[in-house]
């Protein structure tokens, strides 16, 4: 098994630190102005099993065990209330996540939405949603005539899954917009 060295590491980068397998979200390496300082790595990194971020700072020297995780192409079935219910791609075999282990996620799944999924020691445990999702808007306010005068035009709108988000003022219930599942904003109309 191949290590991987501190000052390797990259955004989205699998990594396996106290046992527990982490997904690498960001990546500063900070440069001591001192002599004989080492350099620092620090690093946002989110837990697959369970979803938590945290922050944690690494020596370059410090190396990590690449964990058994395999990335699989899923799509997404339906929910009810056992769970999310998900089918692989390849093997066509079904099955179910719980809401706790999904969390804010739900708000971006729609039927039929292919994504991806981590899956760890054989045992599914986290999404890797696609960069953008596109999802109707469900409700909103009619945009009035003369709100762009105070500052910002866009108003509140609840999509099809629930998640509500801002959007322009001249967009209207059933329109479809592209929603970045990492910010939550709508990058326009689909």
């Amino acid at each position: 098994m191949a290590l991987i060295g501190a000052n390797e590491l990259k955004k989205k980068m699998l990594i396996e630190v106290d046992g527990q397998p982490y997904n690498v979200l960001d990546v500063f390496f900070a440069t001591p102005t001192a002599r004989g300082a080492s350099t620092m790595v620090r690093t946002r990194l989110k837990n697959l099993l369970n979803g938590s971020v945290l922050e944690k700072t690494f020596r370059t020297s410090e190396k990590f065990a690449e964990p058994d995780v395999q990335l699989s192409a899923v799509s997404f079935l339906y929910q009810d209330s056992d769970g999310f219910h998900f089918m692989d791609q390849s093997t066509y075999e079904q099955f179910t996540l719980s809401e706790g282990s999904i969390g804010d996620d739900r708000w971006y799944l729609k039927e039929g939405l292919i994504l991806d999924i981590f899956t760890y020691n054989g045992q599914a445990v986290s999404l890797q949603l696609p960069q953008y999702v596109e999802l109707a808007i469900a409700s909103t306010e009619p945009g009035l005539r003369g709100d762009t005068a105070a500052g910002g035009a866009t108003k509140v709108a609840k999509l099809e899954t629930g998640l509500e988000v801002r959007v322009a003022l001249f967009m209207k219930e059933g329109e479809v917009v592209r929603v970045n599942t990492q910010t939550g904003e709508v990058a326009g109309r689909a």
